[in-house]
């Protein structure tokens, strides 16, 4: 398999479970995704499961485009967790996003990480004049390290929630 073209790690106060929950929810992700702004499961999918799909919307500097998305992993171990999913743009796989969680001592460690399967140069073309994102793998980057920080405090606002239930 190929490297990511974008990827980061962050380590979290929360319970590897709870945060496979909230990363496998995709309606969940305008919560915490930088550029999501919503997801709506399809074909009567209510959860994370192999070959479920999804329909992502995001922005960026005031552009919004849609996206069906595939799950190609769904996988809940309580000390390993993985939910990844194919984006496709009018039938044609662009990339691929995954989330893995590794129990930790204090909690977890999630990694975010996409890797590009659409061809460069028409990538490059759409995502600079359509999408206004001059270098994607560069966006990506930082838009995983700042989902990463927004999810780590989500997850750990949510696990001192129901600590104190």
């Amino acid at each position: 398999m190929a490297e990511p073209t974008a990827h980061s790690s962050i380590d979290i106060a929360a319970p590897p479970e709870l945060v496979y929950r909230i990363v496998s929810d995709v309606t969940g992700l305008p919560e915490w995704a930088e550029e999501t702004e919503r997801c709506v499961w399809l074909g009567g999918a209510t959860g994370p499961a192999v070959g479920a799909q999804f329909r992502g919307v995001n922005r960026h500097k005031g552009r919004r485009w849609a996206m069906k998305c595939t799950v190609t992993e769904a996988t809940e171990d309580p000390q390993r967790c993985r939910f990844a999913f194919q984006v496709s743009l009018l039938g044609v796989p662009t990339a691929v996003w995954s989330y893995d969680i590794e129990a930790t001592e204090r909690g977890c460690r999630v990694t975010e990480s996409t890797r590009r399967l659409a061809p460069d140069l028409p990538t490059k073309l759409v995502n600079r004049y359509l999408l206004g994102v001059p270098d994607r793998d560069r966006h990506n980057q930082r838009n995983i390290e700042r989902t990463l920080q927004r999810l780590k405090e989500y997850a750990e606002r949510q696990a001192a929630n129901s600590a104190d239930v």
